[in-house]
């Protein structure tokens, strides 16, 4: 076994250039709009009904650019989900 000593400043400064290398590696920007499979997922329902349900609503903001395309956008439904979390006791 190797045993590798560093001082104080040297070990700091690794450990952030391992934090920021981390940080570029995930921190991969996600749509702002996402398609109903995508929503669906997030909202952990299996029927687009209910999705088309919360989207006639009001619930959950959508846009559509043209007749057959729906997109939702992200933050709504982490909002919606934050809204109706539940604290515990």
């Amino acid at each position: 076994m190797q045993v590798i000593c560093l001082e104080d400043a040297a070990f700091y400064a690794l450990v952030e250039k391992v934090v920021a290398r981390l940080k570029d590696k995930n921190s991969v920007e996600k749509d702002k709009w996402i398609a109903d499979e995508e929503a669906m997922q997030l909202l952990n329902i299996k029927s687009k009904t209910t999705l088309q349900k919360l989207r006639d609503e009001g619930k959950i903001r959508f846009s559509q650019p043209q007749k057959k395309i729906i997109l939702y956008d992200r933050d709504s439904i982490n909002s919606y989900l934050e809204k109706n979390a539940k604290n515990p006791f």
